[in-house]
């Protein structure tokens, strides 16, 4: 696996390369130097507790049950799966106060309190223990709206801010959405019927990911006016920059692998994000098949 790495590297450089306008560099050439890169892995899920606190709330027919001894199996093949990427940090879908999550996996390994059902318990802390790590990162973060929707003086008259995220969701009964709740649907469906593994190579899949995001361009984004972009940017893609920012602030340096697990929601944004940067290698899910 290590020296598969440096050799996906110099394939991808060369099919950048090939892509360049003749005479004209490969951007990377300057902005990276060819020097060793951080690497990191993203990691979209669903919530194995089921929360119900997205948009989408899952049927009961659709929940899977991940303490099954079917589930548990899969499981394992999931997590030997993602060991291939030989995280040495791994940052979850958490407040950045994650103590917490540190306190569960002590009481986890010393016998006192079982894991849960959540992704974090089942996936995050599995891998942290297989790999000797010593913490978890939170990065999860409030958007710019959160923020100043917590802290506005209701005795003041709502501003057009205030107006934005009373009432909002980008929810809708417009064809493209009614289209979107069929696809949720359909994806649930396949939880059930298809392994874990299966499920995450499709929903981290490319397609998958950028029509996920598509979501968003529906609904009551297309509000009159222009309180959908509004919304989206300071709501949605503004929480998404705000995680990103986080991991930068983990990253110390090339040796780093981090596997980021988050709700598939949120894995679009953050994978155009590192694309753009020269600053990381993204590893793509799909890429560690043997």
């Amino acid at each position: 696996m290590k020296m598969l790495f440096p050799f996906l590297t110099l394939l991808c450089s060369a099919i950048s390369l090939l892509s360049q306008p003749a005479g004209f560099a490969d951007p990377d050439s300057i902005l990276a130097g060819g020097r060793p890169l951080p690497r990191v892995l993203l990691v979209g899920t669903w919530h194995f507790d089921y929360p119900g606190l997205d948009a989408h709330v899952t049927s009961e027919e659709h929940k899977m049950n991940i303490f099954s001894e079917k589930r548990q199996r899969e499981l394992a093949e999931l997590l030997d799966y993602i060991a291939r990427f030989q995280p040495n940090k791994i940052a979850v879908e958490g407040g950045r106060n994650s103590g917490y999550l540190i306190r569960r996996y002590e009481r986890w390994q010393d016998g006192t309190q079982p894991l849960g059902a959540s992704e974090i318990d089942q996936i995050a802390i599995r891998l942290m223990d297989r790999f000797g790590l010593d913490t978890l990162y939170g990065v999860d973060d409030w958007s710019l709206i959160n923020e100043y929707s917590s802290q506005r003086d209701t005795a003041q008259p709502p501003s057009y801010i205030d107006s934005l995220w009373l009432g909002f969701t980008f929810d809708g009964q417009d064809e493209a959405s009614l289209r979107y709740k069929a696809f949720y649907q359909y994806k649930d469906s396949m939880t059930v019927e298809h392994s874990l593994l299966e499920n995450f190579l499709y929903i981290n899949s490319d397609k998958v990911l950028e029509r996920g995001f598509g979501a968003y361009l529906a609904g009551h984004f297309k509000s009159d006016g222009q309180r959908g972009p509004d919304m989206l940017s300071i709501f949605w893609f503004n929480r998404n920059l705000r995680i990103f920012r986080n991991l930068q602030r983990i990253t110390t340096g090339p040796e780093d692998r981090i596997m980021v697990l988050f709700g598939a929601g949120h894995i679009q944004i953050l994978k155009w994000l590192f694309e753009c940067s020269p600053e990381y290698e993204l590893v793509e899910f799909g890429s560690l098949k043997p």
